[in-house]
């Protein structure tokens, strides 16, 4: 089968004159145009789309976009895929708790009802980490960080909320590529860590430096990061040391 462009916009939500674009930059070629100039699509280009609208969504700029889906073979592909499947599921229950939890306060409220403060905070993501930063950090300095936070915007907090699951997600389809840290791909991800790190704090050249070292050395960020690929973890502290050098003040 195939279909029209007009087609594969409304199902993509990709408007008509981006898929000609990625049509003009060799991104996403039809399978064939017609004599009136018409793009047709078939199975390949809708999977290649989606690999691109993925990629996208990761970061990458549409040049990294395009060397990473010349060099990735089928099985790259489905770990990538397979990867950021997880992170969805993960991510659709939890918004399925938060659902749970304003229905039952919704219902509560109506009735008049009290919930235990098990009920009203249910499906909340909590910080495992604050008792430990205040101790190691001071209570003043995560004070700030939470003061901070008050201050986001709702870009703000959806890059929070994603931004580093799209930095390591990136990372490792980069890093299965063979692409050196220096590169500039691989940067481009740095900088979205960077700017998520500091929606929280303003670390210097030292203290970036440090906090991608601290990814390695402690067991609970080296698993949350690589979940098990190590390699990854040390990837991405060789890479915030190269933009740490490159871009902070000291």
């Amino acid at each position: 089968m195939a279909w029209s462009i007009a087609q594969v916009a409304r199902s993509s939500g990709v408007t008509s004159r981006t898929l000609r674009h990625y049509h003009s930059i060799g991104l996403l070629v039809p399978a064939r145009v017609a004599p009136n100039g018409r793009r047709y699509y078939e199975q390949e280009q809708l999977l290649r789309l989606q690999q691109i609208l993925l990629l996208r969504d990761l970061g990458l700029s549409l040049d990294v976009v395009g060397e990473v889906i010349a060099h990735r073979d089928e099985q790259d592909a489905i770990k990538v895929l397979a990867k950021h499947k997880e992170w969805l599921v993960k991510e659709q229950l939890r918004l399925g708790r938060l659902v749970q939890t304003v229905d039952a306060t919704i219902d509560n409220l109506k009735r008049g009802g009290e919930m235990s403060p098990e009920k009203v905070f249910e499906g909340f993501e909590r910080n495992p980490y604050e008792a430990e930063a205040r101790e190691r950090w001071g209570d003043e300095a995560v004070d700030a960080s939470y003061q901070r936070m008050r201050g986001w915007t709702e870009a703000d907090a959806e890059k929070a909320r994603t931004g580093y699951v799209r930095v390591h997600e990136g990372l490792a389809a980069l890093k299965a590529e063979g692409v050196a840290v220096t590169e500039l791909s691989v940067q481009e991800l740095i900088q979205l860590h960077y700017e998520v790190t500091c929606l929280f704090w303003t670390p210097t050249r030292e203290a970036y430096k440090g906090l991608g070292q601290m990814y390695v050395d402690d067991e609970r960020f080296r698993q949350n990061i690589g979940s098990g690929d190590d390699a990854l973890v040390e990837y991405l502290r060789d890479a915030m040391t190269v933009y740490a050098d490159t871009k902070l003040d000291g």
